[in-house]
């Protein structure tokens, strides 16, 4: 008798098992790899500008965050990090902004906002650099 149930309990765990297991593995080669575009822009300020006007450049970013289709933007002044050969902290800010899709980069490119904030600001800076990658989440 209990040899009985010692199969039947092992039949039906074996049953459970591959049905879970097959859960399991669908789920995760259904669960693709999310891709989004960052945007990181570095900026290289006047050297003659007051500590006011460069801290009133923070208006730029402000303006930006409007667009529509930014999943999220982020900015901000170099880190005080420790000074090694591959450390490059000249620029006066940068920007982080992430997107869904390509599409959405293009929309921010030429989107009014976008472009009435480089007119406004675009006396600030002496150099601009963007990066554009394609980041897996």
């Amino acid at each position: 008798m209990e040899r009985r149930k010692f199969i039947k309990n092992l039949a039906a765990t074996a049953v459970t098992g591959s049905i879970l297991t097959g859960t399991i593995t669908e789920t995760m080669a259904s669960k693709k790899e999310k891709e989004v575009i960052a945007h990181y822009v570095l900026f290289w300020l006047k050297d003659d500008l007051t500590k006011q006007e460069v801290n009133d450049f923070t208006g730029f970013f402000e303006e930006l965050k409007s667009i529509p289709n930014i999943k999220s933007l982020h900015y901000g002044p170099p880190a005080n990090t420790h000074q090694r050969d591959v450390v490059d902290n000249s620029f006066s800010y940068n920007l982080l902004v992430y997107f869904d899709t390509m599409e959405d980069v293009d929309t921010y490119e030429n989107h009014p906002i976008h472009l009435a904030a480089i007119d406004k600001y675009s006396k600030n800076w002496t150099k601009v650099v963007v990066h554009d990658s394609v980041i897996k989440m």
